[in-house]
């Protein structure tokens, strides 16, 4: 299975359009099997859209509007000829102007729902944050995926990262935690996710093939006065993958830069021993 992750940044990039446009020339070309998504915009006044191409609704979850970041990109995919489910969950307004969230695309159908993970449940608190969680199917078996943006350590994260951890440790299938964690790798944060009685691996430093070291570079949005390379972007997965590949992408290397973040994509493969749930 082929995954990437990756913090969008939707409308605040600047010619935002045109770096959707390469995201979705990536996608065609490394025919990703499931992508996540986070900081996937729609403006609060934009209007609903009337044709939503394989949405797959999260119960509870608002409106999917004309302008949103996924359903632009499905669109893209599409007129390409290249199909793709996808999710949608709402976190909070951001920048005062845009609802929001974090978002899932899967060559296959999704069957989604919407956890809260913070203490707070109010649009107008940045603090808000839903983690998406789908279902869906690979090799005749039954895989769960999450698109995460959490909060900072010390800013939120340990109890979000426990409320999160306690519902995913009720799943009977393979899981795979992707996006945003705002926790760079070996930070208190991330050793707290691979202490967690998950058992994840990373999928980068479990990989035998890994390129890259960084998702952010200085200073962004959300990390004021950070003058470091950091890796906050992650795919965690349960024990019953193995990875062979990883990289960071969309770097201004293979693919331009799309993003204050840069991206990371895997190659992941399933245990034979696990049986269908």
């Amino acid at each position: 299975m082929k995954l990437l992750t990756i913090n969008t940044h939707s409308w605040m990039e600047e010619n935002p359009r045109e770096k959707l446009k390469i995201l979705a020339q990536a996608i065609l070309k490394e025919q990703y099997d499931i992508i996540c998504l986070q900081e996937v915009n729609q403006l609060v006044t934009s209007q609903p859209s009337q044709a939503l191409f394989n949405y797959c609704q999260a119960p509870g979850t608002p409106a999917i509007h004309e302008d949103n970041y996924a359903l632009e990109l499905v669109k893209l995919l599409s007129a390409q000829g290249q199909s793709y489910y996808w999710s949608w969950a709402y976190n909070h307004i951001g920048y005062g102007r845009f609802q929001e969230g974090v978002a899932i695309l899967s060559k296959e159908p999704l069957r989604s729902e919407t956890l809260l993970v913070s203490q707070t449940d109010d649009e107008r608190d940045y603090h808000t944050r839903r983690v998406l969680l789908a279902r869906t199917a690979f090799e005749g078996k039954t895989v769960a995926v999450a698109s995460v943006h959490l909060s900072w350590w010390n800013k939120g994260f340990e109890e979000e990262w426990e409320k999160l951890a306690t519902a995913l440790s009720a799943l009977e299938c393979p899981l795979l935690l992707m996006g945003d964690f705002n926790n760079p790798t070996d930070g208190p944060g991330y050793n707290l996710i691979l202490k967690s009685r998950l058992q994840l691996k990373d999928s980068h430093k479990a990989a035998k093939d890994a390129y890259g070291s960084a998702t952010i570079q200085k200073e962004i949005d959300g990390w004021q006065g950070n003058q470091e390379a950091l890796k906050v972007d992650h795919i965690f997965l349960s024990p019953q993958w193995r990875t062979e590949k990883s990289a960071v992408v969309l770097d201004g290397e293979q693919y331009p830069s799309i993003s204050d973040h840069c991206g990371l994509a895997c190659e992941a493969y399933l245990d034979e021993a696990v049986e269908e749930q």
